[in-house]
């Protein structure tokens, strides 16, 4: 919701920029352009609050939150032509790993129990011939 609101704030603004530069063709491509970087922003923001809410619930129900830290650095490393953060609606995957790990030690008494060691995860393994199921 708050997503679609800072749209809706952007949008008008746009407008109001048109308005007082001109409606050339230039003018509303570059007021486009950059009311578009501009909502991104807020994208990433709403993503990176989602990481942080998800390491929470991660450790409040038992599971070892840092393996979100672990999926993103695995993502670093396998994603080679990563697009630059300020044209994505995603933080880039180190802001994401240094927001989690900056969280993790703002809050010892819910994550300080857990191992930020790879190698003490639990292998995650599905067998070769399981059922795909989807849901609608």
């Amino acid at each position: 919701m708050t997503l679609m609101e800072e749209r809706k704030k952007l949008a008008e603004r746009g407008v109001g920029a048109a308005i007082l530069l001109g409606p050339t063709t230039a003018h509303i491509l570059a007021i486009a352009l950059l009311g578009q970087l501009h909502s991104l922003s807020y994208s990433r923001d709403v993503e990176s609050r989602a990481d942080l809410t998800g390491s929470d619930i991660c450790a409040a129900t038992g599971y070892n939150p840092w393996g979100l830290v672990w999926l993103f650095q695995d993502f670093n490393n396998a994603d080679v032509a990563q697009l630059p953060q300020l044209l994505s609606d995603h933080p880039n995957n180190q802001n994401r790993v240094d927001a989690l790990e900056q969280h993790f030690r703002d809050n010892p008494s819910l994550f300080g129990k857990f191992n930020p060691d790879p190698r003490s995860a639990t292998p995650f393994a599905v067998l070769n011939k399981a059922p795909e199921v989807f849901l609608r």
